[in-house]
């Protein structure tokens, strides 16, 4: 049995060019940041949960629903880098990195995410994705795609299509989801790390983890709907779609 601790941490920052203060937007009678502590929650894997903030309206917001909060610099370029912060400030073996602003994610992918490290003291980083199914996010440069090998771990992840259907080869394409658990010391390396080419190019931070030939297990999510689960909240109009998604649901 694993004695690993398990910390859950959520970055959130006030500025958003889009959505000034998202964190703290409002939906179904309660700010964003809560809907996601509530969702973290009731994984079964986290030992710990925190928000790590630079502003402290999110920390009066966070602490008024009862959930604990780390307080971090302000000057971080990403969200691994004030995660990497927080990181340090807690006692914590594995790290999970919950995007802010998917309020409905599933909590079982947690677990999902988590397990792998916990059944392989080598393996230092581990994230999910899930089959695409529409032809429409095959072209949209805004859904990552990514590569496996054989034995599951990363072979590149892409806004192009890949493996590109130069062939008529059955396959799946699978879209990358944005959480991963990080062994502490493997997220306090990769935070030290300077930028890479092929992350420039195609704006994507775990790009350079793999030039630096740091392992990314990646995991099939067994969770379904994956168009609520997965569901980002970026703009007022996301904010409107995100309350109808729940009461379609009858989760208001």
């Amino acid at each position: 049995m694993s004695n690993n601790k398990v910390a859950g941490i959520i970055p959130a920052r006030y500025a958003s060019s889009r959505l000034p203060g998202k964190p703290l937007a409002m939906l179904c009678g309660k700010p964003m940041i809560q809907h996601v502590y509530e969702r973290c929650r009731e994984s079964t894997m986290l030992d710990q949960l925190y928000v790590a903030t630079d502003d402290a309206r999110i920390r009066v917001a966070v602490e008024a629903f009862g959930g604990q909060v780390i307080m971090t610099r302000d000057d971080h370029e990403s969200g691994t880098d004030r995660l990497a912060e927080a990181a340090e400030a807690i006692d914590g073996d594995i790290i999970v990195n919950i995007q802010g602003d998917q309020p409905f994610f599933n909590p079982v992918m947690i677990d999902e995410c988590v397990q792998p490290l916990l059944d392989d003291a080598d393996l230092g980083l581990c994230t999910l994705m899930h089959p695409i199914e529409s032809a429409e996010d095959l072209a949209d440069i805004g859904v990552v795609k990514c590569v496996v090998n054989l034995k599951g771990d990363a072979l590149y992840f892409s806004r192009s299509l890949i493996p590109y259907p130069h062939k008529a080869v059955a396959h799946t394409v699978y879209e990358h989801v944005g959480l991963y658990v990080y062994r502490k010391a493997t997220l306090l390396e990769i935070a030290a790390l300077p930028m890479t080419t092929l992350e420039a190019v195609e704006s994507l931070e775990q790009l350079r983890w793999m030039e630096y030939g740091i392992p990314i297990r990646v995991i099939e999510t067994a969770c379904a709907d994956q168009a609520f689960s997965g569901f980002s909240i970026d703009t007022p109009e996301d904010l409107q779609r995100g309350e109808a998604m729940l009461r379609e649901r009858g989760l208001e």
